[in-house]
């Protein structure tokens, strides 16, 4: 039964989509059984996995409008172990249908209920912002994972992602619990990126990653050529560091390491 994985934060610009598909990605390599559901309407995580966004038959508003099932708007990426649920700009009409739906927030966990026993991990690349798309995911999964800039506001940030954590389980999803604080863009050099990555350990402990991802220029070259950077460069530090993490969150599954 796969584990649904929620990818957000509410701050834009963070590494949200660039980890969703390379954690996707890395854990596809390793021969887990993957499908990435890209939630956002930028549809970044379906261009970064070389489908043409603009040009989709099928997407996810597709299931949200009710005209295809989850089971119709499936796709194959170039690595053979990696599935995806693609988006675009269209996504954020469902958004306007869905605010007259019964039931509008389980739309996506039903859908996904009924294919999860096909996939190792499922990760789901949310919008930044908590838009009903977001609570869709946030509903669906069973834990979050959010990814955050070493950088001041990233601290500032913290007290309002847990009030919407805890709002999810208070009213409408009482098992999701936080996977894990992915640290993206560090700079080892920047003293206030040490700074937030030690206040981020103090508060959340063992959650944060032991793995934190470089600021590295393939990381951000990669999605131009529609590629996760291990296809793009595997000897790239950023490749190696979602290779690392890919092993991390295994390893945590399994309670090895």
């Amino acid at each position: 039964m796969g584990k649904i994985t929620a990818v957000a934060n509410q701050k834009g610009g963070v590494g949200k989509t660039t980890s969703s598909v390379n954690i996707t990605a890395s854990l596809a390599a390793a021969e887990r059984r993957i499908l990435l559901v890209d939630a956002d309407p930028q549809g970044n995580s379906t261009s970064g996995l070389g489908l043409d966004k603009d040009g989709l038959d099928v997407s996810l508003y597709d299931l949200y409008t009710g005209t295809k099932t989850v089971e119709d708007i499936i796709r194959d990426t170039t690595l053979p172990f990696l599935k995806i649920i693609p988006s675009n700009i269209e996504l954020i009409g469902a958004e306007l249908e869905l605010t007259v739906k019964e039931g509008r927030e389980t739309i996506l966990k039903r859908a996904l209920e009924s294919v999860r026993h096909q996939y190792d991990y499922i990760y789901i690349d949310c919008p930044p912002s908590l838009s009903l798309l977001t609570l869709n995911a946030l509903v669906a999964a069973d834990s979050l994972l959010v990814p955050m800039q070493c950088e001041y506001y990233a601290l500032e940030g913290i007290s309002m992602l847990l009030r919407t954590f805890n709002l999810i389980r208070e009213s409408f999803n009482p098992a999701l619990e936080i996977e894990g604080i992915l640290l993206t863009m560090f700079d080892g050099r920047n003293s206030l990126a040490n700074q937030v990555s030690d206040e981020l350990k103090k508060h959340f402990g063992d959650k944060v990653y032991k793995t934190i991802i470089p600021r590295n220029v393939t990381l951000a070259e990669a999605p131009s050529h529609g590629m996760p950077v291990i296809l793009y460069d595997v000897r790239s530090k950023g490749a190696q560091s979602y290779v690392e993490l890919a092993k991390e969150i295994m390893a945590n599954e399994t309670g090895i390491g």
